[in-house]
Formats: C-alpha cells, sequence, structure tokens
C-alpha cells in the first residue's frame, strides 16, 4: 500500500483537529510519523516519495493553531533526521517544502514564525551545525528578521560547537535579551571559565532583574572555584542562600574543596559546619577533602578526628579516600598508619586497590626505607594491569632498594608490554644503569634522549655519575647541555658546581656560578655556602666579599661553619653584622653570640673555630656523596 494516498486521505481529519474543539492533533502526528517509520519504506531513495516533506509542512503549518509541547517535537525529530538523509543540507529541504506549495515562509516576523519553529526542530534534534547553517540561509535567502528566540537558539548551538567567541558576539548584539539569553551565555562561558565575562554578564543580569536557575548557579560557582575566585565564590553563595535556593552537597563540598585548596582551613571548616547547621549531610567527598587538607597542613589529628566523625555517621570510605590516607599519612612520617590503611583497604569486599593505591603505597616503603616489603606488593599487584604512573614507582622503588638488575628487568619488561616510556621512566633506567656501573651505556642512553630532555633528567645524569665518582664526565655533560641551551634548572647547577668544586676545580665552578646567573636562575643557599666555604678555604677576599653582598641581596641565611670560617677575615665583619640585622645567621649563632669589631677577640672566644674549619675541609675533600643528599634530593 502507498503512503502518500494514506497521508492524503488523512488531511481532512487533520484539518478539523486543528479547529479549538478537537485536541487529537498530537495523536494524528503521531500517527503520521509512527506508520510512516513502521512501514519501512526507503522515502530516501524514492525519487517522488514527498511523505516526510508533507508530514515536517504539516507540522509547521499547524502551529498557527496550536502551542507544541516537547513531546511533540521528539516525535518530529525522526522525520528531520530522515529528510537530512536525504536531502543533505538545510538548503535544500527548505527548497523542497516551497516546492510542494503546502507553505509560504514569510519575511517578516509573524507569530507563529514557521523559520523559528524549524529552528527548534533542528535545535531539539542536537544538529547545531546545522542550525547555524540554516540560520545563515534563512537571513542571506529568505530575508529573515532574527529575534531574541532566534539569536538565543544561535547563540547556544555555537557555543555548543566551540565558536564562542562568534557566540558572544551574538549575545552582545541581541537587542532584546531575555532570561533564557542571559541563563545560556552564563552557562557556557562558566563552563569555559571565561572569569571576566561571567562576572559582567551576571551583573547585567542581575540589574535587568533576572536570576540564574539552580542548574547555572552551580555552573557559575565551579568556574569561580575553578579559578580560586573565593571571594566571588562567597558573595555568589549568599545570593544563592538570600534567593532560598536549596543548596545542594555538591555545591557545599566545591566551596569547601576550594577553600581547602587555597590553604583556608578555617573557613574550610565554617563552612562545613554551616552545611551541617542548615541540614545538608557531609558525603565522603566532602570530608576527603578536609582530611586532604589537614593531613597536608600537618594536621595529623584533627584530620583523624575528621574521619572517626566520619565513621560515626554511617559514612563507608571509597577508594579515594583510602588513597588519600596511605598517601598523605605516609608524608607526614605516619608509615605504620598508613599501611595499617591499605591493610583495611585490603579487608573490604567491594573496593579493590587500583594502581594509584600500589604507587602510594610504594611511596610508603622508600620513605620508610622497609623495601623488605617490595616482593610482598609485587606478589599482590601482579594481576593488576599497571599503568605507566605504577611502573615508573615500583622502578624507582627497586632502584632505591638497591636492586638495579631488577629495575632494569622492569624496564624492559615495560617496553615489552608496549608501555612508552616517559621523562621518569628514562630517570629509573640511568639511575639503574649508573647503579649497575654500566656508566657508558648511561651516557648513551642520556645522549639519545637529551634533545627532548628536561632539567630532571640533566640533573639525574649528573647526580648519578658524581655519586660514582665520575666528576669530570659529569661536568662536561653538563657543560655541553649549557652550551647547547637544554633546559637547566637551579638543582642541575648545584650538583655540578659542587663537583666541580669537589674536583678542585674552583675557576670552572666560578664560571658555572656566573653562567647560572646569566641564564635568570638564583641560587639556593647551598650554592651559597658551598662557594663561600670555598673561597675562604682560598682566601679569596674579593670573591668573599661578592658572595656575602649577593647573600644579603639575595636574603640567604649564612651557615654555621661559614659563619666561624670568616669571623678570621676582617673585611667580613661588616657584611655579618648585615646578616645579623636582616636576620640571616641561625638561631644557634646568635644565642651564643656577642658581636665584636674584632676577629680575634671572637676567635678567641670561640676555641672550636679550628675544629670546624678541620671538619669542613675533610667534607670538601671527601669523594662520598652523603653530604650531597640536600642539593640532589629532588632527584633522588
Amino acid at each position: 500500500m502507498s503512503t502518500i494516498p494514506l497521508l492524503y486521505s488523512m488531511n481532512t481529519n487533520l484539518s478539523k483537529a486543528l479547529q479549538p474543539q478537537y485536541h487529537f492533533l498530537t495523536t494524528s502526528i503521531k500517527m503520521i510519523t509512527t506508520q510512516t517509520h513502521s512501514l519501512q519504506i526507503p522515502i530516501y531513495k524514492r525519487k517522488n516519495n514527498n511523505t516526510d516533506l508533507i508530514t515536517l509542512s504539516i507540522f509547521l503549518w499547524s502551529s498557527k493553531h496550536r502551542h507544541h509541547h516537547s513531546p511533540d517535537f521528539d516525535r518530529i525529530i525522526p522525520v528531520l533526521h530522515r529528510l537530512t538523509y536525504r536531502y543533505k543540507t538545510p538548503q535544500t529541504i527548505l527548497s523542497n517544502l516551497k516546492s510542494i506549495g503546502s507553505l509560504n515562509f514569510p519575511k517578516n516576523n509573524i507569530n507563529p514564525n514557521p523559520f523559528l519553529l524549524f529552528l527548534r526542530i533542528i535545535h531539539r534534534a542536537g544538529n547545531h551545525n546545522m542550525l547555524i547553517d540554516t540560520f545563515d540561509h534563512m537571513v542571506q535567502s529568505h530575508g529573515f528578521v532574527p529575534d531574541t528566540f532566534a539569536c538565543n537558539l544561535l547563540m547556544d548551538s555555537l557555543f555548543r560547537t566551540s565558536r564562542s567567541q562568534i557566540a558572544f558576539s551574538v549575545f552582545k548584539h541581541t537587542n532584546s535579551p531575555n532570561f533564557f539569553t542571559f541563563n545560556i551565555a552564563i552557562f557556557h562561558l562558566s563552563n569555559l571559565n571565561y572569569f571576566t565575562d561571567v562576572v559582567n554578564v551576571l551583573r547585567q543580569m542581575l540589574r535587568t532583574g533576572y536570576y540564574p536557575n539552580v542548574v547555572t548557579f552551580n555552573a557559575i560557582l565551579n568556574s569561580f572555584c575553578k579559578v580560586n575566585a573565593l571571594s566571588q565564590a562567597y558573595q555568589l553563595l549568599g545570593l544563592m542562600v538570600g534567593l532560598g535556593i536549596e543548596l545542594s552537597v555538591n555545591v557545599w563540598t566545591v566551596i569547601i574543596h576550594t577553600c581547602c585548596k587555597l590553604r583556608r582551613l578555617n573557613v574550610a571548616i565554617d563552612l562545613f559546619y554551616n552545611m551541617i547547621r542548615t541540614g545538608c549531610s557531609p558525603s565522603v567527598v566532602t570530608y576527603t577533602a578536609l582530611i586532604k587538607a589537614f593531613m597536608e597542613s600537618n594536621m595529623v589529628n584533627d584530620a583523624l578526628h575528621l574521619l572517626n566523625d566520619m565513621l560515626s555517621d554511617g559514612l563507608v570510605p571509597d577508594l579515594v579516600l583510602y588513597n588519600v590516607l596511605i598517601d598523605c599519612l605516609s608524608k607526614v612520617g605516619r608509615y605504620e598508619d598508613a599501611i595499617q590503611a591499605f591493610l583495611c583497604l585490603s579487608e573490604q569486599k567491594n573496593i579493590k586497590p587500583d594502581s594509584c593505591t600500589f604507587t602510594s603505597l610504594l611511596s610508603t616503603i622508600c620513605l620508610s626505607r622497609r623495601f623488605c616489603l617490595l616482593p610482598k606488593i609485587v606478589q599482590v599487584c601482579r594481576h593488576m594491569d599497571s599503568d605507566l604512573v605504577f611502573c615508573n614507582a615500583l622502578l624507582s622503588s627497586y632502584v632505591k632498594a638497591g636492586c638495579p638488575s631488577r629495575a632494569l628487568g622492569l624496564y624492559k619488561h615495560m617496553i615489552d608490554e608496549g608501555l612508552k616510556p616517559d621523562k621518569y621512566s628514562v630517570v629509573g633506567l640511568l639511575s639503574a644503569l649508573c647503579a649497575k656501573k654500566r656508566i657508558n651505556e648511561a651516557v648513551n642512553v642520556y645522549r639519545g634522549v637529551v634533545m627532548k630532555a628536561d632539567a630532571h633528567i640533566h640533573t639525574v645524569i649528573t647526580t648519578e655519575l658524581i655519586k660514582t665518582g665520575k666528576y669530570h664526565m659529569a661536568a662536561g655533560l653538563f657543560r655541553l647541555a649549557a652550551i647547547k641551551k637544554y633546559p637547566l634548572d637551579s638543582v642541575a647547577f648545584a650538583v655540578v658546581i659542587s663537583a666541580l668544586l669537589r674536583s678542585g676545580q674552583t675557576l670552572e665552578a666560578k664560571v658555572l656560578y656566573d653562567q647560572m646567573k646569566d641564564n635568570g636562575l638564583e641560587p639556593n643557599a647551598q650554592i651559597f655556602n658551598m662557594m663561600l666555604f670555598c673561597w675562604c678555604k682560598e682566601k679569596d677576599l674579593q670573591m668573599i666579599k661578592q658572595l656575602l653582598k649577593e647573600m644579603i641581596d639575595s636574603r640567604i641565611e649564612l651557615s654555621d661553619r661559614n659563619f666561624f670560617n670568616l669571623c678570621k677575615f676582617p673585611c667580613s665583619l661588616y657584611f655579618l653584622a648585615e646578616m645579623r640585622d636582616l636576620g640571616l645567621l641561625s638561631a644557634k649563632i646568635l644565642h651564643s653570640l656577642s658581636f665584636d669589631r674584632h676577629a680575634e677577640s671572637v676567635k678567641e672566644k670561640y676555641k672550636y673555630c679550628a675544629e670546624v674549619d678541620k671538619e669542613w675541609n675533610q667534607v670538601l675533600d671527601s669523594s662520598s656523596s652523603e653530604d650531597m643528599s640536600d642539593v640532589a634530593v629532588s632527584v633522588c
């Protein structure tokens, strides 16, 4: 049976349905679209089949007599999809609608305007690129004059297709913006974190007498929190409360998390208790944000008190909270508690440890030096899908545990499994090769990645070479990296300067020190004190005065040992007095010292200066790298 005769036979019934006394238009349209679909007629292949065109034209025409609701649009969307499949472009669809002679598109904005209804169908279908093309075609070819409603649809589609600048321009040129105009603009600008634009549009909206809806309020609050605009978030929260908007647990949690991130713990805890007073119960996510913040601020007892409160409320920790506890407890030195948290997690039936859990546990093992637990961890997680982060952590753990062979085996396994090494993988490989005394292989690996290496890798190779006593090789590689202008940080310079000083190459150390400053890097306290000790030993008064002046300008604290060495040089007493006034001497020195203008009297007062000088000479001449741990702490 042909569909077209059936469709035309129904037009009489549809005409009656459009009269005010009939209310079954929705049913009729549903019959049209359903029958067309259920007959499974491939209408897009039939040249003369206009069923869907007629259906769409009737829907548009019927808007003169009946206001369409969302379900009506949902029923017409399949018709639009089939027409789009057949005719490809909205221009062709509109042209064919005119060709069947059932509908003439007005040039002026009449109410209802079938153009607007057509745009609304496209928007409801989520075909935003098609809506933009249709809008442009209607304006250019049919003389369509868009009203606020049309501009709102266009703006929303432009935002959703990542054309935010054009969308914002549409907003600014909308002549009579309404609630939806502001709400759409603010919602999308908030999701894009355009802070300044959000604030400006919100002010315009409030001055006009409109308020965002709850969804948009939440989007604005999230945006403010993401850019750490705490004061604006507070104001927005007050506005929401003033308007009687019931704040959800997610809203409270977002702003509490922001306060924690900004280390405003007093504000965060006040918000937490205000949340409870309003009758909103905190979630595990809320407690996790506070517990993590207290742990990171070394307020462990407060964090554990919150944890007990959470458990008393009947809330069960999730995997994220367990991971936070393991990581934070180990960082504050509570290794037993961190391991106990892992054991509690292991007993849970509905929660399984992930790679993040085991990565944090490996950190606990390394910090506590309990490397005997490494085999157990490897055994437990052998069936887990290991990611690159966990493998890198295990690689580093093997090196620190003195098992470089296992580290090299793990690196080979990572490559075999198809994991792409990153800089941390390379660092682990370099450290393992140097620990195995395979220096040439380590240098070859470094040369293979040097073009893409960051400061961390440069620091590691020089540190590891220095640990093996290869001072000249470390200095040579670093000198080449400096000439090539590879990225180098102050830690890398500190490591190599220390190596040069240890090997007696003070002139080269001075050149590198000057180059470091020329590169815009600030020498740290260790570099200054190492250089100063060396030049005290060489009795270079000019360099001593230069270094002391630079330390004063940079507000660098003088080490106790250097202080006693400097007491031998009268030219330094003026600088020492200034350092005292600026608080650049240790509490020990300030407590015991009564400044005297004469170096000899100071020397007599502190008879143990000679012992200190002797001790420092031993440190400088030693080939051990133990005393370098502070300098290279970030790379070990």
